[in-house]
């Protein structure tokens, strides 16, 4: 019999039979469903789970922190959980909660009921608080910046829909293009893939796409774009050479400025070059941005004629300056004054994800509350090798001065970071420092190879529950296939019997177990949902039915409609009540590298500055085509893309020669950080001067007990630089990263990234 599940890349129904999983298919009516689905029933039985509670015989017997290196002992559960338990209150009472870093940055599940990372952080909460991190890797920089200059989200999370693009969008300018490879996701997963066919009604219709990334297969080829490939990192220079057209050719909007935006003057004064004496026109982007100065004023010609929307993705914003990115679309936006048109103005994300767009009822999200966190102690999301690093170090952060705390134990659950973070090798020398790390995790993945404490936690189709998206109109019932594998539990389960022994268990489960609690989140949604609540029975009816769908609204989103037709009364909830081209917030904070209206700053690394005589490519490590992160690395989709074990690295022909490399060889990537191997494939897709390495690849370094060694298996983040987006943001910026290329000539072992570690059973003391 089948039964119906979710995961983050989409709903489906699963059979099982002798307590496997045997068949897992995609919905019925999912019109474009994701192929990553294919290695999900595989996951669940493979050799690489963590079949017991195991601890490094070093720290077991010696308390060292050598991570990386020697074996694990298998203990019983009643054993680990009073380690773990001991441990807690060792560290709470001799350094305080503080000392405890539980970020647990992660996709682990798609249901909202077993989020690791929640049900983690309510634990924590519970026993005293943790430090945290704070805003996401994909996003930071965004989050940071858009709360001074729009008040909110609303260019994040209530995008201008789809269908009123489709209806009335004459140009849409694509910076970082619209991957549809990505909208295969959507965080608490949906029912029905529907990016590909609203793009499909805009090519239908003949809008242009204007496609702005190095990367040609950024957009899908139906769409028949316009590609226009810059440098690296320099949309930003684009953007303004955009808008001295727009205000030479006298193309914009002033009377929208006027009415609608704060700074237009101060802003104006920089790109006409009053400020700085450098008019930033096309001819000056264009030496910038490698782009011909002819095309950069056709577009703008082109976006000032006809109904524009930009679009911009989350990828820009991770580069150095991110910021100025979200900043510089908000403002070359309303220099064009369509903001609040059916079509028109800008968002971001289209293509991010696949809810991004997406025309959605308005109803409570269906969210397993994680309580607050007594300490209120955290770190900006990309600064966890900073924290380890440097305990008692300041840093500036959005407006304040702040100090890391002294971290003596990581708890990480559902997620690993030693596939998302930046300068992995700089990384381990920082996860070596704390006294204790513990890991709940299915599989030996590399973060669980570096624990000392490893619990194992079971996968989704192991448990009930119902996965949601806030962007997404259908709620699914997630109805566990087959038992728990092996040994183990629900991470509810393992905080539950952690709880007991720290006396907190009734504030954490509230008296309820894995089913009341779904029925608890279920009624609570239905409580809030207002007229929704009518098509939502009652929850046994909703879990026999399996998917609920509700109905999307009848009219297109248009994001800011109310706030144009009157901004008095509706204004923004910005200081100035309007869209702040110029912030007397952010000026107040005195950021050389945030100033108070958008900017063009050199990266640290980028293809026309002096780092690229030496390392002459710029690495894009975007997110990959087969895998959520790096998700199912090991199984299905992933694994089959994989050549002769290794990811591809994609190069320009003209690069590939230069090198004398060609396709398949097996090449290595290297800069002062790290270096790594994989397989050349080379593509018309790539400009000259890139490459392009996905990410995802489980971190493999050919020393595990060592540091800088040689990575096997085509991981980016050995060569990314760890570095803040801005002191406002503090983003990573994975993006702005260069390397040298070439063809390898050594003995390559081969890579070993799913090699379970040596797990024994010590004999039992007289």
């Amino acid at each position: 019999m089948y039964k119906t599940h979710g995961s983050h890349w989409g709903a489906f129904e699963a059979r099982a039979q002798d307590n496997r999983v045997v068949d897992i298919r995609p919905l019925a009516g999912d019109p474009d469903p994701s192929p990553i689905l294919g290695g999900m029933a595989e996951g669940v039985h493979h050799d690489c789970r963590v079949k017991a509670p195991a601890i490094r015989e070093g720290w077991l017997k010696h308390r060292d922190r050598a991570r990386g290196g020697g074996r694990f002992v298998e203990v019983p559960w009643d054993e680990a959980l009073d380690i773990v338990a001991e441990e807690l209150r060792r560290v709470k009472d001799a350094h305080g909660n503080e000392a405890i870093f539980a970020g647990s940055y992660g996709w682990s599940s798609a249901g909202r009921f077993h989020h690791a990372k929640t049900q983690m952080q309510r634990f924590l909460n519970c026993f005293g608080g943790y430090t945290a991190q704070k805003h996401s890797y994909s996003l930071a920089a965004g989050l940071a910046i858009l709360p001074h200059i729009v008040g909110d989200l609303a260019p994040l999370r209530g995008l201008t829909s789809w269908a009123s693009i489709a209806e009335a969008t004459d140009t849409l300018v694509a910076f970082g293009g619209i991957p549809i490879r990505n909208t295969q996701v959507e965080p608490g997963g949906t029912a029905s893939h529907t990016t590909v066919p609203w793009l499909k009604k805009l090519a239908a219709r003949g809008t242009h796409v204007v496609s702005i990334t190095p990367l040609r297969n950024d957009t899908p080829d139906f769409l028949n774009p316009e590609w226009i490939a810059p440098r690296p990192n320099t949309d930003v220079a684009l953007m303004l050479g955009l808008a001295h057209t727009l205000v030479s050719e006298d193309l914009h909007n002033p009377h929208f400025l006027a009415a609608h935006a704060v700074g237009g003057e101060q802003f104006l004064a920089y790109v006409m070059g009053g400020a700085d004496g450098q008019a930033k026109s096309a001819d000056w982007a264009a030496d910038i941005c490698d782009v011909p100065a002819d095309t950069i004023r056709t577009l703008a010609r082109r976006m000032a004629a006809g109904r524009t929307m930009i679009a911009t993705s989350y990828s820009l914003q991770r580069g150095d300056h991110g910021e100025q990115t979200f900043w510089m679309t908000m403002a070359l936006a309303c220099l064009l004054g369509q903001i609040g048109l059916p079509g028109g103005g800008f968002g971001f994300g289209y293509g991010s994800m696949h809810g991004q767009g997406n025309p959605v009822p308005k109803m409570p999200s269906l969210t397993h509350s994680a309580g607050t966190n007594p300490t209120g102690s955290f770190i900006p999301v990309a600064r966890v090798t900073d924290l380890l690093l440097n305990p008692g170090g300041e840093y500036d952060f959005d407006g304040e001065r702040r100090t890391y705390p002294d971290t003596k134990l990581i708890y990480w659950c559902g997620g690993n970071p030693f596939h998302h973070h930046q300068d992995l090798n700089r990384l381990l020398d920082g996860w070596r420092r704390p006294d204790t790390v513990i890991v709940n995790e299915p599989w030996w993945t590399p973060t669980a190879k570096l624990a000392d404490i490893v619990l194992p936690a079971t996968t989704t189709l192991e448990r009930n529950d119902i996965g949601h998206s806030s962007r997404d109109r259908f709620l699914v019932a997630m109805k566990q296939i087959v038992t728990p594998q092996f040994q183990s539990k629900n991470d509810f389960d393992i905080f539950r019997g952690l709880a007991q022994r720290l006396d907190i268990e009734a504030a954490f489960t509230e008296g309820r177990d894995e089913d009341a609690w779904l029925r608890h989140l279920y009624d609570q949604a239905r409580e809030g949902a207002g007229p929704l609540a009518n098509r939502m029975p009652d929850f046994d009816a909703f879990w026999e039915q399996g998917i609920l769908e509700l109905d999307a609204p009848e009219k297109p989103h248009v994001v800011y409609e109310g706030f144009r037709a009157d901004p008095a009364a509706n204004p923004l909830p910005t200081p100035s009540g309007r869209f702040e081209i110029f912030s007397e917030t952010i000026a107040g904070f005195g950021y050389d590298d945030c100033p108070g209206h958008p900017v063009w700053r050199e990266p640290a690394e980028w293809l026309g500055g002096q780092t690229a005589k030496t390392w002459p490519l710029h690495l894009i490590s975007n997110q990959p085509k087969h895998k959520l992160h790096s998700q199912l690395d090991f199984v299905g989709p992933s694994r089959a893309a994989k050549q002769d074990g290794r990811e591809p690295v994609f190069l320009s022909p003209g690069d590939a020669r230069a090198r004398s490399i060609q396709d398949g060889d097996l090449v290595r990537l290297f800069n002062g950080r790290g270096e790594t191997l994989a397989v050349a494939v080379i593509s018309d897709d790539v400009r000259d001067g890139v490459a392009q390495l996905p990410t995802g690849a489980w971190f493999d370094p050919a020393d595990w007990a060592g540091s800088s060694s040689l990575e096997r298996h085509g991981n980016p983040n050995v060569l990314t630089l760890d570095k803040g987006t801005s002191k406002l943001g503090q983003g990573p910026i994975s993006h702005t990263t260069l390397v040298e290329v070439e063809k390898f000539n050594g003995q390559a072992e081969s890579p070993e990234p799913f090699r379970v570690p040596e797990v024994v059973v010590l004999p039992a003391a007289e």
